[in-house]
């Protein structure tokens, strides 16, 4: 009955944002009382549900009624304030949590077959003896190869309670193998790869801010100073941000004793600093800090600190904008809200967050980067010049939302061959790149060495087994000089898929996709701090 309660006052909202008429209720025979709609004691919110409880002439279904209620008033709000329904809530907060229920593998579908890329160590499908390369047919008794079964839907199938059981079913040299999995806790990493690009330089790719991000960084940092590191390629690149407490953990490392790191404010919420407290181990490391139109929220606090400190420097592109302040309200029935409370604001004064008074232009917004030139012209990028900002040593920047790079590299668009193109529509070069794995699975998924996986994939010839697969697999050819235009980016492309079948997995993937990297071609290439770039830039006086 109290459920039935809270989720009837919940469905109110949407009822009294809508409502413009104060309520009347029918009363005999052409008479009514009217009723005081009171706005600012919410009382019109429960005149309208007694009116729906009492009187609708069907049968409420009180729990669909309320989750549209509750979205639908949330959306008056700001773009992040949000319901979350039981399935919804418990997702999100697995994504971040740093482990989740489920099998324990990582898997592609390159030609609507979902393919075993890397077997967990230690987890549920390795003990049960799944193994890399298999072709997953089914899970339980549900077809899922060669069904265009969505991706997210397969993850979903396979995923749940540990302890529970699964059957998958694997296609293997040509036999259907059934393994019966017992689910189990498996960690989600949240660095991609760490690893040195050359003798002095370290590189560190962080896909989210989860609840292990700061000791996975840590022990990647503490490998890569061992190494020699006294430089770091931080790439924040597609890093849609999460807790908030790692970034600023991760901003400590950095950051001398008393600098500012973020601050927080709200109508309700009263200014909030947070410093570094001076532990960090990587203060004297050079930095250089890479970013997107992804990069959001906990990755724009860390770049904002780092910017606004001069203390690295911000080699990309203008980040997302995404600045506000989410606490958690969370129900009995599982449900809960992600209400916005406050907005984050770099030291310098710049909030982070973008407008969003216009709903649809904020949903449009990267595409609108796009349509108006943002990704491939600096001048483009929408920067708002009214107000300026400035940072500990001086320099000035500016707000209008996200995080404007010190150093802007354009998306590259003159290798956009029409070959390339009909690749990519395809998926030529996974397909290609699992045809490979499957002829050479002995040699190449052992291989543990950065080195030898160089030289192994020199000798495959993959530039000649890619023309031709790309041919005879999918009728695609180049057209005269299309090839020589779109070699040199899109070989590294298919070194790096078929590398990461090798043991190094991921790391293979990024170190070898490196040399068609603007970004951290830039970031290598350019100043090591922001006194260099300032030195080097032709207006610096």
């Amino acid at each position: 009955m109290k459920k039935e309660s809270l989720a009837i006052a919940i469905f109110g909202v949407i009822i009294g944002i809508l409502a413009s008429m104060t309520v009347y209720r029918l009363n005999g025979i052409g008479g009514e009382v009217r009723f005081d709609g009171d706005y600012g004691r919410w009382r019109k919110l429960n005149l309208v549900l007694e009116q729906v409880e009492e009187n609708y002439v069907d049968t409420i279904d009180l729990e669909r009624m309320t989750d549209a209620a509750v979205v639908a008033a949330l959306a008056e709000l700001d773009p992040h304030s949000v319901y979350l329904p039981p399935v919804d809530l418990e997702a999100s907060e697995t994504a971040l949590a740093g482990n989740f229920d489920g099998i324990g593998i990582q898997f592609n579908v390159p030609n609507d077959t979902a393919i075993v890329l890397n077997v967990i160590p230690g987890g549920p499908s390795e003990k049960a003896g799944l193994m890399q390369g298999d072709r997953i047919i089914m899970v339980d008794d549900r077809m899922i190869a060669g069904s265009r079964t969505p991706q997210d839907t397969m993850v979903s199938l396979m995923k749940g309670p540990s302890g529970t059981k699964v059957r998958i079913t694997v296609s293997r040299d040509g036999s259907d193998i059934p393994f019966e999995i017992t689910r189990g806790k498996i960690p989600v990493h949240c660095v991609d790869a760490a690893f040195m690009i050359d003798d002095t330089t370290g590189y560190i790719k962080l896909s989210k801010f989860t609840r292990t991000t700061f000791s996975e960084f840590s022990e990647a940092s503490e490998k890569l100073l061992a190494s020699g590191m006294t430089r770091l390629i931080f790439d924040l690149r597609g890093n849609t941000g999460g807790y908030f407490d790692q970034a600023y953990l991760l901003c400590n490392e950095f950051l001398p004793e008393g600098a500012p790191v973020v601050y927080m404010e709200g109508l309700h919420r009263p200014r909030r600093d947070f410093n570094a407290d001076g532990s960090g181990r990587l203060q004297g490391i050079a930095l250089s800090v890479l970013t997107d139109e992804s990069t959001a929220s906990s990755s724009e606090i860390f770049s904002g600190a780092m910017q606004d400190n001069d203390r690295g420097v911000i080699v990309g592109r203008r980040t997302y904008g995404k600045g506000l302040v989410q606490e958690p309200v969370n129900f009995t029935d599982g449900s809960g809200l992600r209400l916005t409370v406050a907005r984050f604001y770099t030291p310098s004064g710049r909030c982070i967050q973008k407008p969003y008074s216009d709903s649809y232009d904020y949903a449009y917004d990267i595409y609108e980067r796009y349509v108006h030139g943002e990704f491939t012209d600096a001048d483009s990028m929408k920067v708002d010049r009214s107000v300026e900002y400035h940072t500990a040593g001086g320099r000035t920047v500016y707000g209008g939302g996200g995080i404007i790079p010190d150093l802007f590299v354009p998306m590259d668009t003159t290798r956009a061959t029409d070959f390339f193109l009909a690749c990519n529509r395809k998926a030529t070069q996974m397909r290609f790149a699992s045809a490979v794995f499957d002829r050479f699975k002995p040699e190449l998924s052992v291989i543990d060495d950065f080195g030898r996986l160089q030289s192994y994939l020199d000798s495959l010839d993959l530039e000649g087994r890619f023309l031709e697969y790309a041919a005879k697999t999918d009728g695609v050819r180049p057209r005269q000089g299309e090839w020589a235009k779109s070699k040199d980016y899109m070989l590294p492309q298919i070194y790096a898929l078929v590398g990461r079948y090798s043991k190094l997995d991921d790391e293979a993937f990024y170190r070898l996709y490196l040399p068609v990297d603007e970004t951290i071609r830039a970031a290598y290439d350019g100043p090591v701090n922001v006194w260099d770039m300032l030195r080097n830039s032709p207006t610096a006086e």
